[in-house]
């Protein structure tokens, strides 16, 4: 195999159409568009959606159920993630600048910390909010919840 002999696969490359070069070539004439109306005129451009005069399908699906614009978002952070965290960092107290500079939440993110997994450290938490069992382990296990 040399490089003059290099084809391409078998129907891989097909001929581009040339369209509108005369009515010997098959695409002259309408130049594909079909006769009149605005879809065969240049600059044609439809509404986004518009689906030939159609229901389009954003006004056929019915609108349903209610978005809270009050709600307030929190990052959750699980007790196995923080006693992981502990364990690498050797950390006496967790607060929101140790979980942001470890990459656990964003700087601008509201944290939770949820009662999944075990916490074996003795710990201050300060954080935006807490579970019931989440501050329940962490006060058997010696620690202190700090609410900011």
């Amino acid at each position: 195999m040399q490089l003059n002999n290099l084809t391409p696969a078998q129907g891989s490359v097909r001929k581009r159409k040339r369209i509108g070069r005369g009515t010997g070539s098959g695409k002259g004439g309408t130049s594909t568009r079909g006769h009149k109306g605005a879809q065969s005129r240049s600059g044609y451009k439809s509404k986004a959606g518009f689906e030939g005069g159609q229901m389009p399908l954003q006004r056929r699906v019915p609108k349903f159920g209610f978005k809270n614009h009050n709600r307030v978002e929190y990052k959750p952070v699980n007790l196995d993630n923080l006693q992981s965290l502990l364990d690498k960092t050797k950390a006496e107290k967790v607060d929101i600048e140790l979980l942001v500079s470890n990459g656990v939440v964003g700087k601008n993110d509201l944290v939770k910390i949820l009662g999944r997994g075990e916490l074996t450290t003795k710990v201050d938490v300060t954080a935006h909010a807490f579970s019931k069992g989440a501050v329940e382990a962490i006060e058997k296990s010696g620690g202190k919840v700090t609410k900011l």
